[in-house]
């Protein structure tokens, strides 16, 4: 039994150590402060007790009762997870929880994490050392203010810190930075001294104000943010602001393994992503007889068409082995679902050159007479499917099977985390793949909703006809298309943006 204290990074949860990772997915117990992105809780088995010891406003929750509550659970469960912000020892009050397990014989780890006090300034292209500018930084809580705290260790001497040179990079100070700014200037820096102040750092959130020490206590700005002051503070040696959907947030309506690809797309291009799944999966209204029928006979078809990675896992997952499909061939709508049969070893011999839907899918088969093989494909597919593949394989001559392996149900509105649906009725877009989407987000969510970025023009026309806002259409399923079409967009509606 152990007591794991992991530093959850900055804010952006990719930032997370691989240990740190690695620990949240054998965890038993998993308790964490109330800023961790709820992506890193993601990582933690779906059995695994989740505890929410966050210290926001309102929340009377004692620093001693934390311990006391990380004592008792290291003490009856085998992997407990104390998941901190930033790292445990950098003003985190890891050392006191440290103390307290030591104290009750509770083993520990510490696992370190990555500081916002370097990452955040690192995010708006501010390093906080820089050869010819600043030799030393100090990190430093302004939670307290100057003047307070209890003696000794508990003040800040920032007449010192005013003296001293270099850079300061201010932690818990934002409500006090008008009182830090006069004491530093009291202690004899420049009043010109470059100062920035960055809320939400390394997220898609993140927001930079470049000011003056003497500026600093009239800049607008709310936790939780870091204040960086010295000459470095002038600089910007690139910054994640400059990503093109930088100050988008953008809810993505499936489950974040069906959605990994396209949220690691709108993250890596500066999105704020709120993973909103609005439907699930639900076995066929059959429970499933058709399809096992259909598997069993899978070799007497020429070919397989597979036109999501859902469909590839009810195939593959009732297919005794590859020899079921020897002589069979695989087609695959696109990109994403060929991965999916590669997941499974399986080598998709059609996938679309450039239109990743059902038509394109249709017009890249052959005919059976340029085939050579039977004339029966089966095509394993949702309930709701639309027309456009079986049709125009029928045109072609083939003898297509159609077969629900599973059906696209709504999630109920009371079911979806509540934090996730109120981010996304302020959200800046949504990114819809089906009119089975749309159907269930304007219902979980309700109208107005965010401007939505359609997969395909049937799916527009579903959201228009919802009373949705169509922001763009993406030609295709793929997580560079959705970034573009969404780009265009925001470069017009870009708060600020120039006219």
């Amino acid at each position: 039994m152990t007591v794991h204290l992991v530093g959850a990074g900055p804010g952006d949860p990719r930032l997370i150590t691989v240990r740190g990772a690695e620990l949240l997915a054998q965890a038993d117990v998993v308790v964490h402060d109330r800023l961790v992105d709820p992506a890193l809780l993601e990582l933690v088995r779906p059995e695994a007790l989740l505890v929410d010891v966050g210290k926001g406003a309102g929340l009377a929750r004692q620093q001693r009762d934390i311990n006391a509550l990380l004592v008792e659970h290291g003490r009856r469960s085998a992997t407990v997870v104390r998941l901190k912000g930033g790292d445990p020892f950098v003003f985190g009050r890891g050392g006191e929880e440290i103390e307290a397990l030591l104290a009750a014989g509770v083993p520990v780890e510490v696992v370190p994490g990555v500081s916002s006090a370097v990452a955040v300034p690192a995010a708006a292209g501010v390093p906080v050392t820089h050869r010819g500018l600043s030799a030393s930084v100090t990190i430093v809580t302004g939670h307290a203010g100057p003047g307070a705290g209890g003696g000794g260790g508990g003040v800040v001497d920032w007449a010192s810190l005013a003296a001293g040179g270099g850079t300061l990079v201010v932690l818990m100070g934002v409500d006090t930075r008008a009182a830090i700014a006069r004491s530093l200037l009291d202690g004899g820096r420049d009043p010109a001294t470059p100062v920035a102040v960055v809320r939400w750092g390394t997220t898609g959130r993140q927001h930079t104000v470049r000011t003056t020490l003497a500026g600093l206590g009239a800049v607008e700005a709310t936790a939780p943010s870091t204040i960086v002051v010295g000459a470095v503070a002038g600089l910007e040696l690139g910054t994640i602001e400059d990503r093109p959907l930088h100050g988008m947030t953008v809810v993505v309506t499936r489950s974040r393994s069906a959605s990994a690809a396209l949220r690691g797309a709108l993250v890596d291009a500066g999105a704020n992503v709120v993973q909103l799944p609005v439907t699930a999966v639900a076995d066929p209204s059959d429970g499933g007889a058709a399809l096992h029928r259909a598997v069993a006979g899978i070799g007497r078809y020429r070919w397989v068409l597979f036109t999501s990675a859902t469909a590839v896992d009810r195939v593959l997952g009732i297919v005794r082995d590859g020899r079921d499909l020897a002589g069979v061939g695989i087609a695959a709508v696109g990109p994403a679902t060929a991965a999916a049969l590669a997941e499974h070893r399986m080598v998709a011999d059609v996938v679309p050159a450039d239109d990743a839907s059902g038509a394109g899918l249709a017009a890249a088969m052959p005919t059976p007479a340029g085939d050579g093989g039977s004339g029966r494909v089966l095509y394993p597919r949702a309930a709701d499917a639309r027309r456009a593949l079986p049709d125009g394989l029928a045109a072609k001559g083939w003898v297509v099977d159609e077969v629900e392996a599973y059906r696209t149900v709504p999630v109920p509105s009371q079911d979806l985390p509540a934090p996730a649906l109120a981010a996304a009725r302020g959200a800046t877009a949504i990114v819809v793949a089906a009119p089975s989407a749309v159907a269930a987000a304007a219902a979980a969510i309700g109208l107005p909703c965010p401007p939505a970025v359609c997969i395909g023009p049937t799916t527009a026309d579903a959201a228009r006809s919802a009373g949705m806002v169509v922001a763009a259409v993406a030609a295709r399923p793929t997580p560079d298309e959705i970034v573009r079409a969404l780009s265009e967009w925001w470069e017009v509606h870009r708060p600020g943006r120039a006219p």
